[in-house]
């Protein structure tokens, strides 16, 4: 059985029989964790390790887990800053914030690895242009070289620890007010204008980045549907113009910004025509049955094959980690951001 383009969310923090059940249909692929599965890391890593059981090949278990407010799992992890700090650093010492970045890529994608997950939707790479409040402080900078540099070295950080990248949210939320999880934001800018946005993506696609989260944004200047509903944003620009080979995902199809679409059945219809590989739906267990029950998407094998690629590699255990010289070394850079600013007056 391959993996399907369905990914699907849990209800608490052990695996019940009907979810095994969904787990086990053909259209799932993949699953996305929340806090509320998570009590303990030695809890998450018995439900992940459930989670892979269900299916041979094993399901692709994902996670939001940025730092800062985007963090699903706290006790008992490391708690990361959000990417604006590495920007901080950066503006500081760019030396400095490009190694940042790299050991907190790192220690993000080894804890989760060591509880066996396999993705972790990061980086952001929206650039800060201080009008978005769902973005704020989940974005590295406002300048595009720069965001494009520390995602760079992120996605470095992260693939050491055995994990992919997945940039988002392309082609760019961070000029928008509105938050697609409740409207659907409309940037009016031309793609000339939206050149900045997408330059951090030249650099990471340059650098093998995996994978792509497509926003629930209209640019009416380009296409008539929002971003993750346009085969001319996603067929016709980050495939061919940008050459991405990657897995493209979509933000989640239960958010308000995908409604636009139409109905779940036809949202996910309509996404995967454009050209997604997975699917997510979240926090909304009918619209799942309801796409179990109608959707019918064509075979894509090579889709199946790009999807295969996202899983984790290699595997720390739990101690193991953190009685490495590594862990050591990113944890004495995590004090470090962590503490107040040094302030001297004159």
């Amino acid at each position: 059985m391959t993996l399907g383009p369905l990914m699907i969310d849990l209800e608490g923090t052990v695996l019940q029989p009907i979810e095994r059940e969904l787990l086990q249909h053909p259209l799932v692929g993949s699953v996305i964790l929340f806090a509320r599965n998570y009590k303990n890391p030695l809890q998450l890593q018995q439900l992940v390790a459930d989670i892979h059981a269900v299916r041979n090949p094993a399901l692709i278990v994902g996670v939001d887990h940025e730092g800062g407010r985007i963090q699903r799992f706290r006790e008992g992890f490391s708690r990361l800053p959000p990417l604006r700090r590495i920007g901080h650093e950066h503006d500081a010492a760019p030396r400095a914030g490009l190694a940042l970045a790299r050991e907190l890529g790192w220690l993000m994608a080894a804890e989760l690895r060591a509880v066996g997950v396999d993705l972790s939707f990061a980086p952001c790479v929206d650039l800060d242009y201080g009008v978005s409040e769902v973005i704020g402080d989940r974005a590295l900078h406002a300048d595009p070289e720069v965001v494009g540099a520390l995602a760079v070295a992120y996605m470095h950080g992260m693939r050491s620890a055995g994990m992919v990248a997945t940039a988002k949210h392309f082609p760019g939320h961070g000029a928008v007010v509105a938050d697609s999880h409740h409207a659907l934001p409309v940037d009016r800018r031309s793609l000339v204008d939206l050149d900045p946005d997408i330059a951090p993506y030249r650099l990471l696609i340059a650098n093998g980045l995996a994978g792509v989260m497509v926003a629930h944004v209209l640019y009416p200047e380009i296409d008539a549907v929002p971003a993750s509903a346009s085969q001319r944003w996603i067929r016709g620009y980050l495939r061919n113009e940008l050459r991405f080979q990657g897995v493209v995902f979509a933000d989640d199809l239960s958010m308000a910004g995908a409604a636009a679409v139409g109905g779940i059945v036809e949202r996910a219809e309509k996404v995967l025509a454009a050209g997604c590989d997975v699917l997510p739906v979240c926090n909304h267990r009918d619209s799942v049955i309801a796409l179990l029950d109608g959707f019918q998407p064509p075979v894509d094998a090579a889709a199946a094959l790009r999807r295969i690629r996202l899983r984790g590699r290699g595997q720390w255990t739990v101690e193991s980690l953190r009685e490495s010289a590594e862990w050591q070394a990113a944890q004495g850079a995590l004090e470090r951001c962590l503490a107040p600013p040094d302030l001297r007056l004159a």
